[in-house]
């Protein structure tokens, strides 16, 4: 046996190498970027004039119904916007479960001005069953 040679002994590197997480972490950044615009979007209403009063600014975001210019119904809750075309029962439904959950949430109409008047006391009334309280109309403000 040799008296002089000590063996080193090493100990095991117990670092995380970071970079990839950091790559991951920007490309999902830029996807998210490039996705929120498109998710933002709202349906193409051309709402009738008139001067009304704007909802407070602390007020929560409105559930907004909306019917376009081809009779279609949507539904936008809070931020969230969809393009799925829905049945007045699937609105009642989702409206009536954000109203038990959030009661103080306001609850606009958004209706094309084309759009017969039938169809809009049709959602009116729908949402009346499903238990929003009070229903607002959404207008544009008038040109000066």
């Amino acid at each position: 046996m040799q008296q002089g040679y000590q063996r080193k002994r090493r100990r095991p590197v117990a670092e995380i190498n970071v970079v990839p997480y950091i790559d991951v972490m920007l490309v999902l950044l830029i996807i998210f970027m490039v996705t929120a615009p498109i998710v933002t979007q709202g349906v193409k209403v051309d709402l009738p004039q008139g001067e009304a009063e704007s909802l407070p600014a602390d007020s929560k975001p409105p559930v907004v119904a909306s019917i376009d210019a081809d009779g279609d119904y949507y539904l936008d809750i809070g931020s969230a916007s969809s393009k799925e075309v829905l049945e007045l029962e699937e609105i009642a439904v989702r409206v009536s479960a954000i109203i038990q959950l959030e009661p103080e949430r306001p609850v606009v109409v958004k209706a094309d001005r084309s759009i017969p008047y039938e169809r809009v006391i049709q959602l009116m009334v729908t949402l009346q069953k499903a238990g929003v309280p009070s229903v607002g109309l959404m207008t544009d403000s008038p040109e000066e």
